[in-house]
């Protein structure tokens, strides 16, 4: 389906609400304060800015290729597998329809899921609400807490009835009798549709198990561990990581994997081991949040390094294992208009933000989470497309990620 034309407000001028302002941080460059030379912002290639938007979603076409060519990004990406992730949560005709001249909203869902699983027993225990502004230069991450308290609408579907429940069963729920994941994806946008009042302009869902393909084809990533922390799901048997139930058929000794304090290249399947974990860190869910944001946003800073451009046998691994990683909705419109229109995001406008400052927020039982007032507001910005004045005004929603 072609991109309508705009039903949304043109993008911004300088200085008006929504516009990032100057004053929003990114990572310092050799013209930071103290420096010599007034910083310039990088021109990442096209298909790095990709990156950016789904976070692993994006990698998967070439600066090179595609220059001046949507024909060829649709080639690459033919891959991907697209589904109806939105359901009744996408954007309305009155909200812009499938234009994108006005801030793109998307929802970003991740499962651990293993191939043992049946597809109706998965739920989706990372929620990011990726946000851009009307003025396509930046890009938002934020996540919804797993445990948050939610009123889960009634999905026909399914055949689920409705209640109250952890948000993260909206997945499960949505995937019954059928439902898939697709019906699980839907039923998580439209809770939180329900719930923040936003409306979605595309989704994904992203395999955590696919995703360690793609960190490999990247090579690797640099994480810096904020708090050192054993892995609840990996050993290390012979000098080589294993799920802990496959360490314990071996019948010989293992370690657990410990993820030390410090900056360090990682590997794919460190990496998201190291992003899957909760238990054992200062703040739990909320650290884990942090910590599967700074993945998203090494990978999108790695996809940039040149020698993705240039090296084929690396670019089509990349693209190959991309394809595995997820299903994406881009609501009906094609992936290269998205490339093109958001072609200002570079890999450096990725700003990572907090729900609830950061801790957990128990409701009246002590038994689920709820989002306060704070963190509420926040979700307003993000609808009435003035996130960037909320940062400014609320410096602390600002992850403490490097």
């Amino acid at each position: 389906m072609p991109v309508q034309t705009s039903r949304r407000p043109q993008s911004l001028e300088p200085g008006a609400p929504g516009r990032v302002p100057p004053i929003i941080p990114t990572q310092p460059g050799p013209g930071g304060p103290g420096g010599g030379k007034k910083r310039t912002k990088r021109k990442d290639p096209l298909w790095a800015k990709l990156t950016v938007i789904f976070g692993a979603v994006l990698m998967m076409t070439s600066g090179i290729a595609i220059v001046g060519s949507k024909a060829v990004i649709g080639q690459a990406t033919s891959s991907i597998d697209q589904g109806n992730l939105l359901g009744e949560a996408g954007k309305s005709d009155a909200e812009g329809g499938n234009s994108l001249d006005g801030p793109i909203d998307m929802l970003l869902l991740g499962v651990d899921a293993r191939q043992r699983w049946a597809a109706d027993d998965v739920r989706s225990d990372t929620i990011i609400i990726l946000h851009i502004p009307a003025t396509h230069d930046q890009a938002y991450l934020i996540s919804i807490p797993r445990d948050t308290e939610a009123r889960i609408p009634a999905f026909e579907k399914s055949g689920y009835k409705g209640g109250t429940d952890k948000i993260n069963a909206a997945f499960f729920f949505g995937a019954q009798n059928g439902g898939g994941w697709e019906g699980g994806a839907q039923l998580m946008a439209k809770t939180i549709k329900s719930m923040t009042g936003i409306s979605f302009d595309g989704a994904a869902i992203i395999n955590f198990g696919g995703f360690k393909n793609v960190i490999d084809a990247l090579g690797t990533v640099r994480i810096c561990v904020s708090h050192e922390v054993k892995s609840h799901h990996m050993s290390m048997v012979d000098g080589k990581p294993m799920w802990n139930a496959d360490a314990r058929k071996t019948g010989k000794s293992y370690t657990p994997v410990v993820h030390k304090k410090g900056c360090r290249e990682m590997e794919g399947w460190e990496a998201l081991d190291y992003a899957r974990q909760r238990y054992g860190l200062p703040n739990s869910d909320y650290d884990r949040q942090q910590n599967q944001q700074q993945l998203i946003k090494a990978m999108a800073k790695k996809a940039t390094d040149k020698g993705m451009l240039t090296n084929p046998l690396k670019l089509n691994s990349l693209i190959k294992a991309a394809g595995k990683a997820f299903i994406l909705d881009t609501g009906g419109v094609p992936i290269a208009d998205f490339i093109f229109t958001l072609k200002g995001v570079s890999g450096n406008d990725l700003v990572t933000l907090r729900t609830n400052g950061g801790t957990y927020s128990p409701n009246a039982d002590h038994s689920k989470e709820s989002l306060n007032e704070l963190s509420m507001d926040m979700f307003k910005a993000v609808k009435e497309d003035k996130l960037a004045d909320f940062v400014v005004a609320n410096p602390n929603v600002l992850s403490t990620r490097k």
